[in-house]
């Protein structure tokens, strides 16, 4: 019995190894990919969108023109919060969580790679998700950058532009 339980495991692990090569495999593809794409290349400097989103994003949005602005498509990722208005008060809730759930996974899980890499930069966004952290908690500022990303993505995509990482102080153009 022990030798037939010995074999198993040892199957089971040569699975596993084969299954991590596959994945592997995947993934140079994904980056190979995301390096041929222009549009993919402009995502991927934001920081927080690696290769996985941005072609990800790229594959699901299809035209980013068919939404007319940048919160538009957060609400499409479910990246806004739910409002609850009654006598002309505006109420906010929590993020809906509707639309395309890996998207949406994929942004936030980079976010938080942008939050543990943050110390002590000094540009405009580290600066302005470091008060978030302390004022709104670690969760709500990495949906908070999410949904900032989303809309940054947008206008990068639907006017043709590059990301340009601001220094702190200085004001984005209108």
């Amino acid at each position: 019995m022990p030798s037939l339980a010995r074999r198993l495991l040892h199957d089971i692990w040569q699975r596993v190894l084969q299954l991590n090569h596959q994945i592997l495999g995947y993934g140079r593809e994904i980056e190979a990919l995301a390096r041929q794409s222009v549009k993919a290349q402009v995502l991927m400097r934001i920081p927080g969108v690696g290769a996985i989103t941005a072609t990800a994003l790229l594959a699901s949005l299809g035209d980013p023109k068919q939404f007319h602005n940048g919160r538009q498509l957060a609400a499409w990722l479910g990246l806004v919060p739910r409002q609850y208005s009654t006598g002309g008060k505006v109420r906010l809730g929590h993020i809906t969580k509707q639309g395309d759930k890996y998207l949406r996974t994929l942004l936030i899980h980079g976010t938080r790679a942008v939050l543990a890499a943050l110390k002590e930069k000094q540009d405009r966004t580290s600066c302005w998700l470091r008060e978030l952290v302390a004022r709104r908690g670690y969760k709500r500022a990495a949906v908070a950058l999410a949904a900032k990303n989303a809309r940054i993505i947008w206008a990068l995509l639907t006017k043709g532009e590059e990301y340009r990482q601001q220094p702190a102080g200085q004001r984005a153009a209108a």
